[in-house]
C-alpha cells in the first residue's frame, strides 16, 4: 500500500501542472476506482484532493457526456466569498469591539484581548453581522490576536548597580571555587499546604483513575504549612533542604546551613575557613534583617570560619542559583503528587536528582521559630561585621569572635 500510494503521488505530481480543477478531481477518480476498495481513501491521502471531490469525479466519470458539450470550469475568484468581502464593515467593527479591552503594546504585532469568540459573535450580531465565532476566531488569527497568559516578567524599577553587583558576586564565587572554599546559594521555597490537597502538574496513572483530592485549599490545621528552607552548593552541585513547620524566619535559615554544614558540607570542605553565601535581598536572609546577622556571628564562632554573604539586588530574586538548581527540579518531581504529609515532602525532595548528578538530602525541622524576635543594641554590638568596599549593605563579612581585627579595615 505505501508503493501504491508513492506511485500515485509522483504520477499526480506530474500532471498537476497541466489539469484544471474538473481533471483534477476526474484523474483522481480514476485512480481510486482502479485500487478498488479504500481507493478514495488511499487517493485522497496522496493527492491531497479531498474524498468529496473525488466522489463528485467518479460520478462525472460514469456519466455519458453529449458530443459538443461544453465543460465548464470555475473561473478564477470564483466559489464562496470571504465573509469580509460580503460585510464590508465586518472587520471595522470586530476591530471596534476589541480594541477598548486590548491590552499590551499596542505597537506589538502581536496582541490579544480578554473578550471570548463567542461573546465577540453575539456582540457582532447585535450590529446586523451574521458571523459564526469560527469566523471570528480566523478574523481575530488574521488580525494578529491570540490567547495567552500571564507572564511574570515586570520586576519593578531596577537598581543602578544592579549590573555592578552581579559582576561582584561572580567574581566572589570564582574566586572562592578556584581556592577550593564552599560556595551556597540560599533561599525560601514557596510554602506547600500539607494534606490531600491538588499538586500542579500531571503523574501517569491508569486511564480514567486520577487521585482524588480535596476540592478547596484551606489549610488543615492539625498539619499547616510545610516551609522548604534550600541550600545549593555550587561547587559540588549538592542540596540540603530543611523542611521547617513554624515560621520562615532568620534563625530557621541560619540553623538551615547549619543543618547542611553538619549533614553534607563540613566532610566536603574540612579545614576550610571561608564559606561564602550567596542570597536575594527579602525574606529572613535580607540584608536589613539584624537577626540574620546576629545568627550568622553565632555560626562563625561555632564554626570558626569567616563567613561572607552577597546579596542580589532587589527584584532579582529568581536568579538565585538555587532557584534553577535545586527548586525546579525539586517542583518536577513531586508535580501531581498530593503533599500528604511532611514525611511524604521529605521523600520527594531527597528522591530529586538531575541527569548532571545533582544530589539532595532533605531533613524536617520541627522546632518552634517565633516571629517578631528583636535584636537589643548589646546583641547587635557583639556582631564583628566588616563590609565591603563595593556596597556594604549588600556585601560583607562576619568573623569569628576569636579572631577579631581591626572593624574599620574593609574587604574588596
Amino acid at each position: 500500500m505505501v508503493e501504491t500510494e508513492a506511485g500515485i503521488q509522483r504520477r499526480f505530481g506530474v500532471l498537476e501542472k497541466h489539469l484544471d480543477e474538473r481533471m483534477r478531481r476526474l484523474v483522481a477518480a480514476a485512480e481510486a476506482e482502479a485500487l478498488g476498495s479504500r481507493g478514495i481513501s488511499t487517493v485522497s491521502r496522496s493527492t491531497g484532493v479531498s474524498r468529496q471531490a473525488i466522489r463528485r469525479g467518479m460520478e462525472e466519470l460514469g456519466e455519458a457526456v453529449p458530443q459538443g458539450t461544453p465543460h465548464r470550469i470555475r473561473k478564477p475568484g470564483g466559489g464562496r466569498k470571504k465573509a469580509t468581502e460580503k460585510d464590508r464593515s465586518l472587520l471595522a467593527d470586530l476591530e471596534g469591539l476589541v480594541e477598548p479591552t486590548t491590552r499590551g503594546d499596542p505597537e506589538s504585532p502581536l496582541r490579544w484581548t480578554c473578550l471570548s469568540v463567542r461573546q465577540l459573535a453575539q456582540e457582532l450580531a447585535r450590529h446586523e453581522h451574521r458571523v459564526s465565532r469560527q469566523v471570528v476566531s480566523e478574523l481575530l488569527h488574521d488580525l494578529g490576536y491570540s490567547l495567552q497568559a500571564n507572564r511574570k516578567t515586570v520586576e519593578g524599577a531596577s537598581h543602578p548597580d544592579r549590573n555592578a553587583q552581579f559582576e561582584h558576586i561572580n567574581r566572589r564565587v570564582r574566586l572562592c571555587l578556584r581556592a577550593g572554599d564552599p560556595v551556597i546559594s540560599v533561599d525560601t521555597k514557596k510554602k506547600e499546604l500539607v494534606g490531600d490537597f491538588k499538586n500542579g502538574g500531571r503523574e501517569l496513572r491508569p486511564q480514567g483513575e486520577p487521585e482524588k483530592v480535596l476540592v478547596h485549599d484551606f489549610v488543615v490545621p492539625e498539619l499547616g504549612r510545610a516551609i522548604p528552607y534550600g541550600v545549593c552548593d555550587v561547587g559540588s552541585n549538592r542540596g540540603w533542604v530543611s523542611v521547617g513547620i513554624d515560621h520562615d524566619t532568620a534563625s530557621f535559615a541560619v540553623e538551615s546551613i547549619r543543618r547542611w554544614w553538619r549533614s553534607m558540607g563540613r566532610a566536603l570542605y574540612r579545614g576550610r575557613k571561608r564559606l561564602l553565601i550567596t542570597a536575594d535581598a527579602g525574606g529572613g536572609n535580607g540584608p536589613r534583617v539584624r537577626l540574620w546577622k546576629l545568627e550568622l556571628q553565632h555560626l562563625a564562632d561555632e564554626l570558626a570560619m569567616e563567613i561572607s554573604v552577597c546579596h542580589l539586588p532587589p527584584g532579582t530574586s529568581k536568579w538565585n542559583k538555587i532557584e534553577h538548581r535545586l527548586f525546579s527540579f525539586i517542583s518536577m518531581n513531586w508535580r501531581g503528587k498530593p503533599l500528604l504529609t511532611y514525611q511524604v515532602i521529605v521523600s520527594l525532595i531527597a528522591a530529586t536528582t538531575t541527569a548532571r548528578g545533582l544530589r539532595v538530602k532533605a531533613a524536617i525541622d520541627s522546632r518552634a521559630y517565633p516571629p517578631g524576635v528583636k535584636v537589643a543594641a548589646s546583641d547587635l554590638a557583639t556582631i564583628h561585621l566588616k563590609p565591603a568596599r563595593f556596597h556594604g549593605d549588600w556585601n560583607y563579612t562576619v568573623t569569628p569572635s576569636s579572631s577579631r581585627g581591626d572593624s574599620s579595615k574593609r574587604l574588596t
